[in-house]
C-alpha cells in the first residue's frame, strides 16, 4: 500500500493533468528562464546531473554546464528565500533546477541497465531497482517545466557554507527521505521543516515524499515542458 501510495503522489506531483506540450525553445532565454546567480549571486549551485556525484555514476545528457536555470517567477521566489536565510547566516544550496526532456528519458533508459552494486548501495540500498519507476523516477518531470528545484540548506561563516545534515543524501531512493519520516532524529527534522516553512513564505511547495524536492504554486506554465540543453 505504501509503494502504491508514493507512486501515485510521485505521478501527480511530478506530471501536469495533461501531458504538457514540448516547447521550441532552444535556450533559456526563449523559455522565460534566467540563471538564477543573476538575482542570488550568493547561492551554491551544484548541479549534480553535470558531474558523476549522482546515482547514474555519469554526467547526465542534457547538463553541459553547472548552472540553475528556472522560469523568472521562480528565480525571484528563491532569491527571496534565500535574502531570509542569509540574515540568520543560512542560505541555499541547490542540486537541480531546470532539468531538460531527453535528461528524463535518460534516467528511464538507465533504468533498463543492469545494476551498479556500488551505486545501488549508495542511492538505493533497500529497492529494486526496478521498482524505481514510477516511484521513484518518473518518465515526466516538473523540473522540465522550469518551476521545480532540488534543494538543502547551509550553514555559512566566514570560512564557507556547509551543508545541515538532513537525515539522507540528496536524491537518496528510500522513505527514510520522506519529508516527516519517523526515522530521522529531531535535529534532522527540526533542519528538513525550517527548510519546508522557509520554502513555503514565498509559495514553494514541498513534494512530502523528498525533503528537498519544491515547486512554485501556482505553476507559472504547467503546461509547456522544455528540451534545451543546461549551457
Amino acid at each position: 500500500m505504501a509503494a502504491l501510495l508514493l507512486s501515485v503522489l510521485a505521478t501527480g506531483w511530478a506530471a501536469a493533468a495533461e501531458p504538457p506540450r514540448l516547447s521550441s525553445a532552444r535556450d533559456a532565454g526563449e523559455a522565460g528562464m534566467v540563471d538564477v546567480l543573476q538575482l542570488a549571486p550568493d547561492i551554491e549551485v551544484e548541479m549534480r546531473y553535470a558531474g558523476s556525484d549522482n546515482f547514474t555514476g555519469a554526467p547526465v545528457p542534457g547538463y553541459d554546464a553547472n548552472r540553475c536555470y528556472l522560469l523568472q517567477p521562480v528565480a525571484e521566489a528563491l532569491a527571496r528565500v534565500q535574502a531570509s536565510l542569509r540574515a540568520e547566516g543560512l542560505g541555499l544550496r541547490v542540486y537541480d533546477c531546470y532539468r531538460p526532456t531527453h535528461s528524463v528519458q535518460s534516467f528511464v533508459r538507465w533504468i533498463e541497465r543492469p545494476d551498479d552494486p556500488a551505486l545501488k548501495a549508495r542511492w538505493y540500498p533497500n529497492v529494486d531497482k526496478s521498482a524505481l519507476m514510477p516511484g521513484y523516477i518518473g518518465q515526466v518531470s516538473g523540473h522540465s517545466r522550469g518551476a521545480t528545484v532540488d534543494l538543502t540548506l547551509v550553514r555559512c561563516d566566514g570560512d564557507g557554507c556547509t551543508p545541515l545534515d538532513m537525515g539522507t543524501p540528496y536524491d537518496f531512493f528510500d522513505p527514510l527521505a520522506n519529508t516527516d519520516d519517523p526515522g530521522i532524529d529531531a535535529r534532522q527534522r527540526a533542519h528538513r521543516h525550517h527548510l519546508r516553512e522557509a520554502m513555503a513564505a514565498q509559495g514553494l511547495a514541498n513534494y512530502p515524499m523528498e525533503w528537498w524536492h519544491f515547486t512554485l504554486r501556482p505553476e507559472p506554465d504547467p503546461h509547456t515542458a522544455y528540451d534545451f540543453p543546461v549551457r
